[in-house]
């Protein structure tokens, strides 16, 4: 896999329950290379909760990508024009983001650089993390399964009998994901068992 030079901008959201699953493939990426630019969304900014506290997410995010986070509308929207971006990834993705991002409301950092990437014709990484999956966001989790430059992490249900509704990527699966997608390809199989 070669993921040298390449561009990736990775925004994260408000899945804070995911983020231990999604920094060690930050870091894969920075091993394979690639040139990580983190952007956050403001709750990613700015929420403290039981899986700690916002501004520890942050040092950990800019210790390992070496780079300030982009946290504004500003800051992200020269990854369109200006400082393009090879591959976006937005891992983990919650609903919300999920739905906003399939009605096209563009209203975080993560979706200005989304859009912007889409703009310029590159694919866009999901790493879905959200309980409403199979719920009132299935229909928009499927407008963006069918949405040219879209492509998802492999994803499975999380916990089936408590959660029917849940959805969460195989994260690990994140660099072989980018690697199809730069290729205009959906890795397959998506739909997996999630503790496989």
């Amino acid at each position: 896999m070669d993921l040298s030079g390449k561009r990736i901008g990775f925004g994260l959201t408000g899945s804070h329950c995911t983020y231990d699953q999604v920094f060690p493939q930050i870091e894969r990426l920075i091993e394979l290379n690639a040139d990580v630019i983190p952007i956050v969304t403001y709750t990613v900014r700015t929420t403290d909760t039981k899986f700690g506290q916002a501004e520890d997410h942050i040092g950990k995010i800019e210790s390992i990508t070496g780079k300030q986070v982009i946290s504004t509308m500003p800051e992200a929207e020269p990854l369109g024009p200006k400082m393009p971006l090879d591959c976006m990834v937005i891992a983990p993705l919650t609903g919300n983001s999920l739905s906003k991002l399939a009605n096209a409301l563009t209203d975080s950092p993560v979706l200005m650089a989304a859009k912007a990437t889409m703009r310029n014709q590159q694919p866009v990484v999901l790493g879905v993390s959200t309980n409403d999956a199979l719920g009132l966001n299935g229909v928009n989790l499927m407008r963006l399964m069918a949405s040219k430059f879209i492509y998802f992490i492999p994803y499975g249900q999380d916990d089936p009998y408590k959660k029917p509704n849940s959805l969460v990527a195989k994260m690990d699966l994140l660099p072989e994901t980018i690697e199809s997608a730069l290729e205009f390809k959906q890795l397959q199989p998506v739909i997996v068992p999630h503790n496989s």
